[in-house]
């Protein structure tokens, strides 16, 4: 009898999320799929307010098509001209056509009469007029400019379909005279182009899928410790008992914040408190007074805290210990709803195989896309590794705040500051700008396409994900006809076309076992001794 509806999910750590059918690796994580759903709800990153100026605010765009040299566009109220760079860095010269800037100053002058007292009219109701007037149009261009800079700069990304890498250096020469145009210009770095080697019907380290009875075992005795009771003892704690203590904290004999509880539930050896503490509780029994005293660590996240001796005053109120069931029939049905172990080790063995699968696919997309980098040149400059490993922090700081974890509180458990973080993952964001850089260039080389049917089944897919009610045909089109007008709607294009090209690459690769390809890897091959050959001794006379 198979009750499962009340069988927990299982939980083993250390397993990779596999990519969805159609997901690329992404810069970053392995997957590209995510920026799907980020991309339905944004333009792009931002650049810093110091890369700006001090007229602008954040907002960089992102994903896109290189184009030629030099070349002008024009659509809505901006005219632009690029300029390739050395370096992957590109030159971008925008012109705002002087209606859009008189709107904007219009639009700037209505605002900033929020806060202006004018005599004759009410607070937050002098019109535009007026304050220009009283502020001087210098003053509220200013400010317009600021506001409106980075919509500009995104207009002027998008029109130049830029991939690009890092915050711009802008460069707002003067404001311009009334019936005047603006310009502006920017230098940003941009995503690298690839020269491609062979990319399809390449081999690939595809691993076989392997039942493990030390995986089934290691899944039953997690859902024992879930069952698991705490049973009053009368004998001394010992390590992996649980203690329930009063305890009062002082440094130098004063009381200091957080350094008191009453009726906390310790489990001695778990290492919840400072190194030290729950050591000197071993052997305690209830009813017990002890004196600890420990030394907090000098990076200790409290600075008052931190180096310092304390004294805590304990009292052991009880001592518990942990009684795990056996693994029977019984646990079987209170933890996963089965008659029997057997039925039980059943559905996690075909779980467990189902998970292990989806991470092989995943590994094996990785594999695929990587194999394709490896035959491909592509030149990035360090700059470019460096801004990408900025936006890598600033995507994982997003999906932390989403998970309601705030970024400063991960670094202070990571103990490293976000620099260090940074600088450590430089050679994941070298490969990520690799892997675009490939991916990109097959979609240019295979005429790879999306329609917009494609475009609007990702929304449908992207809504389906969520457990909201599902849209109606008619928001969907809706939501499409914003991004359109937003800009959002290329963004979302080009990711589904590097999918359709991780795609590609995964359906013409032919899979070898790990072993073979780890093997093939460590051949030699006169290509290879020529990429690999040391760098020549210096000698006198060389």
């Amino acid at each position: 009898m198979d009750r499962r509806a009340a069988h927990p999910p299982l939980d083993a750590p250390g397993q990779a999320a596999p990519y969805p059918a159609a997901g690329p690796p992404e810069p970053g994580d392995g997957e590209l799929a995510e920026e799907r759903d980020e991309v339905a709800e944004r333009t792009g990153e931002e650049p810093s307010e110091e890369a700006l100026g001090p007229r602008a605010r954040r907002d960089r765009g992102r994903f896109g098509h290189r184009r030629h040299a030099i070349v002008a566009a024009v659509a809505g109220p901006v005219t632009t001209t690029k300029r390739d760079l050395p370096e992957s860095r590109v030159r971008v010269e925008v012109e705002v056509e002087p209606d859009t800037v008189e709107r904007e100053l219009e639009g700037a002058a209505r605002t900033l009469a929020g806060d202006l007292k004018v005599p004759g009219f009410r607070k937050g109701k002098a019109p535009a007029p007026v304050v220009l007037q009283r502020m001087g149009r210098a003053a509220v261009l200013d400010e317009a400019v600021r506001r409106a800079l980075p919509g500009w700069y995104g207009q002027a990304i998008q029109q130049e379909s830029l991939s690009v890498v890092g915050d711009p250096r802008v460069d707002v020469s003067e404001l311009p005279d009334k019936g005047a145009p603006l310009s502006f210009s920017f230098e940003v770095g941009v995503r690298p182009r690839a020269s491609l080697g062979d990319y399809k019907s390449l081999e690939v380290g595809r691993r076989e899928l392997e039942a493990s009875e030390e995986a089934i075992d290691a899944e039953i005795e997690r859902l024992r410790e879930r069952q698991a009771a705490l049973e009053t003892v009368e004998r001394p704690a010992g390590q992996g008992d649980f203690v329930v203590v009063d305890f009062v904290g002082t440094i130098g004999g004063e009381e200091f914040d957080g350094g008191q509880a009453r009726g906390h539930l310790l489990e001695l050896g778990s290492g919840q408190l400072i190194e030290g503490f729950e050591e000197q509780l071993v052997g305690a029994s209830a009813g017990e007074e002890r004196e600890v005293r420990v030394t907090f660590p000098d990076d200790y996240r409290a600075e008052g805290l931190a180096g310092r001796e304390a004294v805590f005053a304990v009292t052991v109120r009880e001592v518990k210990e942990k009684r795990l069931p056996e693994a029977d029939d019984d646990l079987a049905l209170e933890a996963g709803g089965f008659d029997t172990l057997a039925e039980l080790r059943d559905d996690i063995r075909r779980r467990l195989d189902e998970r292990e699968e989806q991470a092989i696919e995943h590994e094996f997309r990785e594999a695929a896309v990587d194999a394709a980098v490896a035959n491909a040149t592509v030149e990035v400059p360090s700059d470019l590794v460096h801004a990408k490993a900025h936006e890598l922090w600033e995507q994982m700081a997003r999906r932390l705040r989403s998970q309601g974890i705030d970024p400063e509180q991960y670094l202070q458990i990571t103990g490293k500051d976000k620099e260090e973080l940074i600088h450590e993952s430089e050679p994941e964001a070298e490969q990520a700008l690799r892997r675009e850089s490939v991916l990109a260039a097959v979609v240019e080389a295979e005429g790879i396409e999306v329609s917009d049917e494609e475009l609007l089944q990702s929304l449908r897919e992207a809504a389906a994900g969520t457990d909201a009610k599902p849209p109606s045909e008619r928001k969907v089109e809706r939501s499409l006809a914003k991004m359109r007008e937003d800009g959002r709607a290329e963004l979302l294009r080009e990711d589904i076309a590097m999918r359709k090209a991780v795609d590609l690459l995964v359906e013409s690769a032919r899979p070898i076992p790990v072993g073979q390809s780890e093997a093939r890897e460590r051949l030699w091959t006169p290509e290879k001794e020529a990429s690999e050959k040391p760098a020549e001794l210096w000698t006198p006379g060389s």
